[in-house]
């Protein structure tokens, strides 16, 4: 038995009000709510209980299309070693399309080659990024070479003119 502010609901109780958060049914949490006198806060949690099993509990009164990421994939699991005759029972059950359920397989595997994409570019990105500070490196050891010898060569001319003179002005 479940207990709440006092009130105790069987599990038979329970079981029967969360199946009308699902498929096919899929009843709005707020109007069990009123209809059973039980609190919506006491629903959410029998609902994510429901999920955390597995089971997809919209129970928002919405079409399937309008679902959360979290039942489609809950759905997508539940189908997916299912053979066609299995799966054709289970849309007719559930009052669902088979499209619909491989439309939705479809995004979940994409899911995760996008997340990678993004991260691929970064990584091109920081190798391109890396090379051109490499290459910047390069150039201004060549220019730090170049300047010093400047220098030297300037140094050099000033001592030559301090010995023999400056034949410059002549």
């Amino acid at each position: 038995m479940t207990k709440k502010n006092g009130i105790r609901y069987t599990q038979e109780r329970k079981t029967a009000i969360t199946k009308r958060m699902m498929l096919p049914h899929n009843e709005a949490v707020a109007h069990i709510a009123k209809e059973e006198g039980i609190s919506e806060v006491t629903l959410y949690k029998w609902r994510k209980e429901a999920r955390t099993d597995g089971a997809a509990t919209p129970g928002n009164g919405q079409t399937s299309d309008k679902w959360s990421s979290e039942d489609k994939f809950l759905v997508v699991m539940e189908t997916f070693s299912m053979n066609e005759a299995e799966l054709g029972s289970y849309c007719r059950k559930k009052g669902l399309y088979r499209e619909q359920i491989e439309a939705w397989k479809d995004s979940c595997l994409q899911a995760n080659g996008q997340a990678l994409n993004p991260s691929k570019q970064l990584n091109g990105v920081l190798k391109e990024e890396q090379k051109r500070g490499k290459q910047l490196e390069k150039e201004l050891q060549k220019k730090d070479k170049a300047l010093a010898e400047a220098a030297a060569l300037l140094l050099l001319r000033k001592k030559a003119q301090a010995i023999w003179g400056d034949d410059e002005g002549e």
